[in-house]
């Protein structure tokens, strides 16, 4: 720049006398100077001056060259979200943490002593709402955002005796699980405000996914026998119908496209499957029964869509080791019609197969979580007891590594994203201010980030 001003300076010198030279055909007017100051005063705002240097005998110009301007990196597309808590009676933490660097982006102060945590996206939309659940019955919610303030954080009191267990927003509704009262509890607008509750028997969980016309709670009576009442979502209400499952459910997940509806009953180790476009237990096809046998203590859940799976993590009984069921869940389409003469392709049945248990894969003792690729390459097993995470290959159906996580000791929560060049597995841990992360690449261990907190669960934005 300071060599362009002074040539600039130059260039209005030489315009103000007789030039010398061989070539006075290229006398430069002092009109032309002054255009040619301008042209230049321009170009050296975002240009560099060549060395290349033009002209006729000694007389030389400069040649400006323009490059782009570089400006400050753009902001990370996807985010850990990871809450922890500082006591019983302190306001814990969420912290962002950029997946592509896995950098801490940001920590603000959330309610006291949280311990659920849900964001709004689902697999097929990035989250951009993070919810939580906290001990002094409040709700926070806020924007998954790197500019958040702890001031930016909203807060919504329950009513007295709630005991919430779990949050699931969907829509303009957010839906709360409340056995202190045996209700669920719907809210609405920002910060969510209590609308209505509806009686549901010991409330444990609610089952759905964005835009689905109908969603499941789940419940259980006192002889733990599990039930579930669908609500419809469009008009916020019960539909009067409740659908009898097995013994104690307390997870559920339903497909992206909302046709089916699959309950973790951890009391007799089954998972029932309902059809939502009937609203009643699924017809599986001959020789399959519903509900679908599977390992013991089935907890929790993950789907492998692009191969239309069900991975399913068994806790077993706590000491031995447990297991992951992998289960085939195809409905009719124009793959499968060679099979199933009679799909429907406006309201999909079962296809054959469907319901079958393909593997059950022995993992290690306690498992509490189960996350699977999006390409349906791998799932991860977070083992508590064992402090360690399985990875199981879904082209085999088998163990291909076992990672220690040795600074997040007894972890209890995981959370996977696919990505390039690598996807990532973070897990957390009830006893440890540390989250460990993975790489998908090479399953080993990439970093270690600490929370300040001890780790109560991590979310992904984009799976």
């Amino acid at each position: 720049m300071a060599g362009a001003v002074l040539h600039l300076a130059r260039i209005e010198s030489e315009a103000n006398t007789q030039p010398h030279g061989p070539c006075p055909s290229r006398r430069v007017s002092r009109s032309g100077a002054r255009s040619t100051a301008r042209f230049i005063v321009r170009f050296a705002l975002a240009a560099v001056t060549s060395a290349s240097l033009i002209g006729c005998g000694n007389t030389y110009r400069p040649v400006v060259t323009a490059i782009n301007p570089v400006g400050p990196a753009g902001q990370p597309q996807k985010f850990a979200v990871a809450i922890s808590t500082t006591g019983p009676t302190t306001p814990g933490l969420v912290t962002f943490v950029d997946v592509s660097g896995d950098t801490v982006l940001i920590t603000a102060t959330i309610g006291v002593d949280p311990y659920y945590l849900v964001l709004n996206g689902d697999s097929s939309t990035t989250a951009t709402t993070g919810y939580t659940l906290n001990r002094d019955t409040t709700v926070n919610s806020f924007d998954i955002s790197t500019s958040l303030l702890s001031s930016q954080v909203l807060q919504t009191t329950l009513l007295a005796g709630a005991t919430p267990v779990s949050i699931f927003p969907q829509g303009a509704y957010t839906y709360i699980a409340e056995p202190g009262r045996n209700q669920i509890a719907t809210l609405q607008g920002t910060p969510p405000v209590l609308k209505q509750e509806f009686p549901v028997e010991n409330p444990i969980y609610v089952v759905g996914v964005s835009k689905a016309p109908r969603i499941y709670a789940t419940g259980s009576d006192s002889a733990g026998n599990g039930q579930v009442w669908p609500f419809d979502t469009v008009n916020n209400l019960p539909d009067g119908t409740v659908i009898p499952v097995g013994k104690d459910p307390v997870y559920g997940v339903m497909t992206a496209d909302y046709k089916r509806a699959f309950i973790l009953n951890k009391g007799d180790g089954t998972v029932s499957v309902i059809n939502s476009q009937t609203n009643q237990l699924d017809v599986l096809p001959a020789g399959k029964t519903n509900p679908i046998s599977v390992g013991t203590a089935p907890l929790w859940a993950d789907f492998a869509p692009s191969r239309n799976e069900l991975v399913v993590a068994n806790a077993g009984d706590g000491t031995t080791p447990g297991s992951v069921s992998i289960i085939s869940i195809p409905l009719c389409s124009a793959t499968s019609l060679p099979g199933n003469p009679n799909c429907d392709a406006t309201n999909p049945v079962d296809a054959n197969g469907f319901g079958t248990v393909l593997a059950t894969v022995p993992v290690g003792v306690n498992p509490q979580m189960v996350g699977v690729l999006q390409d349906g390459t791998r799932a991860y097993v977070v083992n508590q007891a064992d402090s360690t995470v399985s990875v199981i290959n879904l082209n085999t159906n088998t163990v291909t590594a076992v990672i220690p996580v040795p600074a997040t000791v007894h972890p209890n929560y995981i959370a996977v994203t696919t990505g390039t060049p690598t996807g990532k597995v973070y897990v957390t841990s009830p006893e440890s201010t540390n989250m460990t992360v993975i790489r998908t690449d090479t399953d080993s261990v990439d970093t270690v980030i600490p929370l300040q907190g001890k780790g109560v669960s991590v979310r992904v934005t984009v799976p």
